[in-house]
């Protein structure tokens, strides 16, 4: 349960801190979308996990990150990226990272197998 506690406080951060150090595109970006929004906590846990850390994203919470739509998702990335917490990880892998669930969501959700 103390991981679950850290994950939320990271999720806080990843939502709200990063704000003040955001370049002021991707605020805009994320505001006028709404990004904030269209994700439940659980899948925006799975989704940073996945991205920041190392983990996976169920097939439900694809759903939700497809939802959420690219651009949100490549803001809210580069925004959380911003903050002083992570400067110790390399941009490049963490954008590495997010392509790479993106496609894999992506992929997921647009299987035949699923929608049959």
């Amino acid at each position: 349960m103390a991981s679950l506690n850290v994950y939320s406080a990271l999720v806080v951060l990843f939502l709200t801190c990063g704000a003040a150090m955001a370049t002021k595109e991707n605020d805009q970006i994320i505001k006028d979308n709404n990004c904030e929004t269209k994700m439940g906590l659980p899948c925006v846990l799975e989704a940073f996990r996945s991205i920041f850390e190392t983990g996976t994203i169920s097939s439900k919470c694809c759903g939700e990150l497809v939802g959420l739509g690219k651009v949100c998702h490549s803001a809210l990335v580069k925004r959380t990226l911003e903050n002083p917490i992570f400067k110790d990880l390399s941009p490049a892998r963490i954008i590495a990272k997010s392509i790479q669930t993106w496609n894999n969501c992506l992929a997921l959700i647009d299987s035949p197998s699923l929608s049959a």
